[in-house]
């Protein structure tokens, strides 16, 4: 159910901002974006799991909060991640 190190190794070159960069909001925005639409996938099976409803919530605060803090800091980068993306913004 996790990403695997394939998945994860491709997200991470994609996004980062430079070589060896791992936890670039951009990167970590990635990351739970692609672990989120596999719950979100699993739950459309599986519509009695809670504990997995909780994790994605939690995921998705997580992501809310990673997004408000680049689109504070870096306002481009917020608006470039969110179109490829396709995360709807305020």
């Amino acid at each position: 159910m996790a990403l695997t190190k394939a998945e994860k190794t491709e997200i991470i070159e994609k996004y980062a901002r430079e070589s060896g960069d791992t936890g670039s909001p951009e990167v970590q925005i990635a990351l739970l974006s692609a672990r989120i639409s596999q719950l979100t996938d699993h739950l459309r099976t599986n519509k009695h799991d809670e504990s997995s409803r909780r994790g994605l919530l939690k995921l998705v605060g997580q992501r809310r909060r990673l997004l408000a803090y680049l689109r504070q800091k870096n306002y481009d980068s917020f608006l470039a991640i969110t179109e490829s993306l396709n995360i709807r913004r305020k």
